[in-house]
């Protein structure tokens, strides 16, 4: 038996690309037979529709509501709920697990650093990043090219928004620098065509389970 789980979602209440509520999200993946989802709402440094006047306390409950609403139906239907965000540097997206309010709280203005503080001050906090779509090709998109492989500690290699050519880069990409891979559906709205994500022979007692099977490389990519 396989345990299926999403690795890159958004919401409606946090995320301002998001179509679909937490709730509609939760329900569209508790029917689709997954396990467990990990809600990337968009930082305050990316797509988030959190307004900027208001103190860091506040902007960091703003970006946490979508996963509180998340895992408030995930308690109700069965679907195990964990926290994640994607943090946007320059238009690139960082996927990153592991790490909690405690941590937001204590880093006040962090939304304002460049990858490598980034990243060092992620894993020194014994948290987990993930370079997502690599290469996509848009027009808001500044940094449609890797990052140095030493600041990240996995890739998304399939991404279900994404261009084929686009998927195939990062998928390349990850292959030669020997870096764990993982997969994501990028959802926006429970109308999704295709959900992706990743699969655990066992299933995961908590998000530091998904990182280290991600990094194990012991993951099968749906």
């Amino acid at each position: 038996m396989q345990y299926l789980y999403e690795t890159h979602m958004h919401t409606s209440e946090s995320s301002g690309c998001g179509a679909s509520s937490a709730a509609q999200q939760v329900a569209a993946y508790k029917n689709r037979g997954y396990t467990g989802i990990i809600v990337t709402d968009h930082f305050i440094n990316g797509y988030s529709t959190c307004p900027g006047n208001l103190p860091w306390e506040q902007k960091m409950n703003y970006v946490l509501s979508g996963y509180e609403k998340a895992k408030e139906a995930g308690d109700k239907y069965g679907l195990d709920v964990f926290l994640g965000w994607e943090f946007t540097i320059r238009g690139a997206d960082f996927l990153t697990y592991g790490l909690d309010m405690e941590f937001l709280l204590a880093n006040p203005g962090m939304d304002r650093l460049g990858i490598r503080e980034y990243s060092e001050l992620v894993r020194a906090n014994d948290g987990f990043l993930a370079q997502a779509h690599p290469y996509r090709d848009e027009y808001y998109i500044e940094h449609n090219y890797p990052t140095k492989p030493h600041l990240i500690d996995a890739v998304e290699v399939f991404n279900s928004m994404d261009r084929d050519k686009a998927n195939a880069k990062a998928l390349a990409f990850a292959q030669k620098h020997d870096l764990p891979m993982q997969a994501g559906t990028d959802s926006h709205s429970t109308r999704n065509m295709y959900y992706s994500g990743v699969a655990l022979n066992k299933k995961a007692e908590s998000i530091y389970d998904i990182i280290e099977a991600i990094k194990a490389k012991n993951v099968t990519l749906i």
